[in-house]
């Protein structure tokens, strides 16, 4: 019976391969050196075996090259060619000449047309573990969200900043779910979302979900200040003062620097004694006692930079109302003194207002009026220089500032009338500044008179026409000051 090279040759091949391949499991380190020469002598049998096999079969790089397909007999068909096809179609081996072969195997991949890379162990391990597993969370450290979750809690927050509490409560909301998908049950990062998820539904008036949230966030971290302090602002805004009243005094207990709830406390205490009497204590619920090591530590507990900038702000708020109120006191005190006349009095009032608020005109307006009583002239001016670097049309300023200018020990009547006529062209109904123009118009002209009559050089000039003119106008129109700038008119004894 005559064999069929076609099926000695896949027999012989699946006992190479046989030969050839590592045990399930092993590395291509691990193929016995032994396996390659077994190899080679197989095949030399079998080219002994064949009839005329001047065959060469060269793998390169899983490529076949074919060489004297011309001269095969013609009894063998295509078969060898299909066996030697089949061969290089595992593309596990390169051999020239009769040399012992050293097997090679591409990691994870199996021969035979296929059917060893799917029934192969190491491609069946492959397969198992190809789905990617994020276990970024693993690495994380304690109390830290998965990346997911904490991009969520971030949004939400950006979100609350900028006022859009609707979506930062989605944002929440799905953080939430996303940790009980997980199986996330770390109590200060639930904690913190349930916590700001309340903020939210306190912003948008939901005063009951905020509560259900709060009391969620104090059941996994107790006595935390954030869930009482909106817990209780919610209670107060359901009209549930009792029990508001026991959640800001447990926050005092935790903190009592929360101004906030000192405040809230003093203002539900006057509601429950207006509504209950003077045994509005006993109907309340009892008060939790906060243990002394959570008090120890919140007190050593880091203030983070949004934390501390957020108490900084409220103290900088804390103390302007505090200023403004102590500010608008004494203001107040200083304008009754003035009206006792009490101006010594009156006018420390008012420095002390100046010390506040230093830009403020009408102080140094009022306190001009005491340097005035007090006889303290160039005071007075300075205040009224003040009052007008900050409004340059008060007439106030100018009304007083001439009079200091006319009680100074050397009387300056000429800025005296300058500043009365600014009065007048502001508001030409002042009947004071109309008044006080006329005795400053008769003071200057005795001045000038005065001072040339004490001239020797000049005391034979006094009939000078022009001098005598001016003197008159003076005299009998002192309004002409309004006319002639008396600023720029100059009399000088050497031009006379």
């Amino acid at each position: 019976m005559r064999s069929n090279p076609r099926l000695s040759h896949q027999i012989l091949l699946q006992h190479c391969i046989a030969v050839a391949l590592p045990p399930p499991g092993a590395c291509p380190s691990e193929i016995p050196s032994q396996a390659g020469s077994d190899v080679a002598a197989a095949l030399r049998e079998r080219d002994r075996q064949r009839q005329g096999g001047r065959k060469s079969l060269t793998h390169c790089g899983g490529s076949t090259a074919m060489g004297n397909a011309q001269d095969k007999p013609p009894g063998s068909g295509g078969g060898g060619g299909r066996s030697d096809q089949a061969a290089a179609g595992s593309g596990t081996r390169s051999r020239g000449g009769g040399g012992a072969e050293k097997p090679h195997r591409a990691p994870g991949k199996g021969v035979v047309n296929g059917s060893q890379r799917e029934n192969s162990p190491a491609g069946g391990q492959q397969r198992q573990h190809s789905p990617a597993v994020d276990t970024s969370y693993l690495d994380a450290p304690a109390g830290a969200l998965p990346p997911h979750l904490a991009r969520l809690k971030n949004a939400g927050n950006h979100l609350f900043k900028n006022g859009q509490f609707g979506d930062a409560l989605e944002k929440y909301t799905q953080a939430i779910d996303g940790c009980a998908e997980a199986g996330i049950d770390s109590p200060e990062d639930l904690g913190i979302l349930y916590s700001n998820r309340a903020a939210c539904f306190l912003k948008d008036g939901n005063s009951t979900e905020c509560i259900q949230d709060c009391t969620k966030a104090l059941e996994l971290q107790p006595y935390s200040l954030k869930p009482l302090l909106r817990r209780a602002m919610a209670y107060e805004t359901l009209e549930r003062y009792k029990k508001a009243y026991v959640d800001y005094k447990t926050v005092l207990q935790v903190d009592t620097g929360v101004q906030s709830a000192r405040d809230s406390v003093h203002r539900i205490t006057k509601m429950l004694i207006d509504e209950e009497g003077p045994q509005w204590r006993e109907n309340l619920p009892e008060i939790p006692t906060v243990p002394l090591s959570v008090q120890l530590e919140h007190r050593d507990k880091p203030v983070s930079a949004e934390v501390a900038q957020a108490r900084a702000a409220r103290a900088a708020q804390d103390e302007a109302t505090k200023k403004e109120a102590r500010f608008t006191l004494l203001k107040r005190e200083g304008n009754d003194l003035v009206k006792k006349g009490t101006f010594q009095k009156a006018m420390e009032k008012y420095t002390e207002c100046l010390a506040l608020k230093p830009e403020e005109c009408a102080l140094y307006t009022n306190r001009s009026i005491c340097f005035l009583k007090l006889n303290r002239f160039e005071e007075a001016k300075q205040d009224c220089d003040s009052a007008l670097q900050l409004e340059p049309g008060n007439k106030k300023a100018f009304y007083r500032r001439a009079l200091a200018y006319k009680g100074l020990q050397v009387p300056d009547y000429l800025s005296a009338s300058s500043d009365l006529q600014e009065v007048l062209q502001l508001d030409p109904n002042v009947r004071e500044a109309e008044l006080e123009l006329e005795e400053v118009t008769g003071l200057l002209r005795q001045s000038l008179m005065d001072s040339t009559a004490h001239t020797p050089r000049i005391r034979g000039k006094l009939k000078h026409p022009y001098l005598k003119l001016f003197l008159n106008i003076l005299n009998h129109y002192p309004f002409f000051v309004n006319t002639v700038r008396l600023s720029s008119f100059q009399i000088s004894h050497t031009s006379l």
